[in-house]
């Protein structure tokens, strides 16, 4: 059964600047403030790890738990620690702290260029990623086939991802990433992106696709959207959950501010 635990997740980035005067007094003022509010000070917090480095602490004590049949929505200001968290999620960021247990397959719309050899054309990404996924050969050519006719992208198929458009990038990365439905399924807000008609394919082969999925995970910045989708949203500031609870009660207290 699918699910998701996430227990006390801390995740840190080193500044490899850190060394710098700006930087040692943005810290030296935080300490003297004392975790009163500070004019000019950065919304993340700033500290420093073991090696003496200093580190900006992105999430902050995170803990949650998703069972089959949830829809959760992650809603926050630029820098809040959406992306990061979904990141996290994917398995690409690691822990500094707690840990974070997903069960059951995992399907990711999180970057374009994720899981892509740009030097490869279309059709071979597309195989190669039905290797990784443990298709059979005829599964994979039925893949192919499915994401040629949604991403419409005509003799480009053939050529190498390095000579597509932006927007033909979008196209073959999420009629990739939504091709097979996976029993989780981790999304941010890119897959809004593309003209008006794109969108409207999307939007109906994405409502599908979140509609089998066992639990979704969303980050966007469209109230509408996690109204219409999500069971619960979780309100992330400054790396740390500000409020978890129903769509409507999040999103009201959320734009009320």
């Amino acid at each position: 059964m699918a699910g998701i635990e996430v227990t006390g997740l801390d995740i840190t980035f080193p500044l490899y600047h850190g060394s710098s005067k700006s930087l040692k007094r943005t810290l030296a003022r935080m300490v003297e403030t004392r975790g009163a509010p500070a004019r000019n000070l950065p919304s993340a917090h700033l500290g420093a790890d073991a090696r003496e480095r200093v580190v900006v602490q992105v999430l902050r004590d995170i803990s949650f738990r998703l069972v089959p049949g949830e829809r959760l929505g992650l809603i926050g200001s630029n820098g809040a620690g959406k992306t990061t968290l979904l990141r996290a999620l994917a398995g690409i960021y690691e822990p500094v702290g707690g840990r974070v247990v997903v069960r059951g397959t995992m399907g990711t719309l999180l970057d374009t260029n994720l899981g892509m050899n740009v030097d490869l054309t279309g059709r071979e990404n597309i195989r190669l990623r039905g290797l990784f996924s443990g298709l059979s050969g005829a599964e994979t050519e039925a893949v192919a086939e499915d994401v040629q006719e949604f991403a419409d992208l005509g003799g480009f198929m053939d050529l190498p991802v390095k000579t597509y458009s932006a927007g033909m990038l979008v196209r073959l990365a999420f009629g990739l990433a939504t091709a097979v439905t996976p029993q989780v399924l981790l999304m941010d807000e890119w897959f809004l992106a593309g003209d008006a008609a794109f969108m409207a394919k999307a939007q109906e082969r994405l409502a599908r696709l979140v509609d089998q999925s066992e639990i979704l995970v969303l980050s966007t910045h469209q109230p509408s959207v996690m109204r219409a989708w999500c069971t619960r949203v979780i309100w992330l500031q400054d790396g740390r959950i500000r409020m978890d609870g129903t769509p409507d009660a999040v999103l009201d207290a959320y734009l009320a501010t």
